[in-house]
């Protein structure tokens, strides 16, 4: 049984490792470029880009896949995007919540509801960010740090450095997501059940803890268990606000020179995903 579930988890981990590559390789061959062609006018072109930054990215981030907050982790480590614009885009994205509902027939108009708020609060928190932490969030740095952290050999051109990177952050995140759904496996989605079963505020926090699992599996067994009446609304809003699937492991990966303002990011994550969980569960549309 247990060497079972050893084979099932490292099958769903090279399946989501699969899908995250173009992603990745994408996300790299851009902060290659911008290195390449912008070099330290990266800066300024964050300045001046950045402010409807947290708009695109809570838009963007409804699209149900993993690949795009790992790209948004990059580009924000890389001097790219805001914290406000990253923030967003966690805060959107649906990774597997949008399939599972489709494939469960639930109705599409209380699916575009759940899509809306998820975008309605990235954008909210992304540009109060930007706004009021946008010193803390932003320390001075540009787009050659990931080079001169990665060990970039900018002189084999983009493509292959581009690929050298990714590379190796696809072997890092393999190892951790291996790990996690051989955890998740092993606990069970009926004990995690267990200790959601509708409590109120409780519930927001435990799920919005769920949510942080990094990866896909968190949505799964969240948006699994509110089928299942195992939480409430606004459970499952907290839950699937924090779960931005691998884009934290390539946040604390790319950008760990800043580990302060990965925690803070983390922080104003989990925080803004318990209370707008707790308020969405309280508006009459749901």
């Amino acid at each position: 049984m247990f060497w079972e579930t050893v084979w099932d988890a490292l099958l769903d981990t090279l399946l989501d490792g699969v899908k995250l590559l173009p992603f990745l390789f994408l996300a790299y061959l851009a902060i290659e470029i911008i290195e390449k062609k912008m070099e330290e006018r990266s800066v300024s072109f964050v300045n001046r880009a950045g402010r409807w930054g947290p708009v695109a990215g809570g838009l963007l981030g409804v699209i149900p896949q993993c690949g795009f907050s790992a790209a948004a982790s990059n580009l924000y480590a890389g001097g790219v995007i805001t914290a406000g614009t990253l923030l967003a885009v966690f805060l959107s994205t649906s990774d597997e919540m949008l399939p599972i509902f489709l494939s469960q027939q639930v109705s599409p108009l209380f699916i575009g509801k759940v899509l809306l708020f998820k975008a309605l609060a990235g954008i909210l928190v992304g540009l109060l960010a930007d706004l009021f932490l946008r010193r803390i969030l932003r320390p001075e740095k540009t787009i050659h740090e990931i080079c001169e952290q990665e060990g970039c050999h900018c002189e084999d051109g983009v493509f292959k450095s581009a690929l050298r990177h990714t590379l190796k952050i696809f072997a890092f995140l393999l190892a951790v997501t291996f790990v996690l759904n051989i955890a998740v496996a092993l606990v069970g989605e009926e004990r995690l059940a267990g200790f959601l079963l509708n409590r109120p505020v409780i519930g927001e926090i435990i799920s919005a803890l769920l949510g942080l699992i990094p990866n896909c599996a968190g949505s799964v067994v969240i948006t699994q268990l509110y089928l299942q009446g195992g939480m409430t609304v606004g459970a499952l809003l907290s839950g699937l606000l924090v779960n931005s699937g691998v884009g934290l492991l390539v946040l604390f990966r790319m950008n760990r020179h800043h580990m302060k303002e990965n925690l803070l990011l983390l922080l104003v994550l989990y925080v803004s995903g318990v209370v707008l969980g707790l308020l969405g569960g309280l508006l009459p549309i749901f």
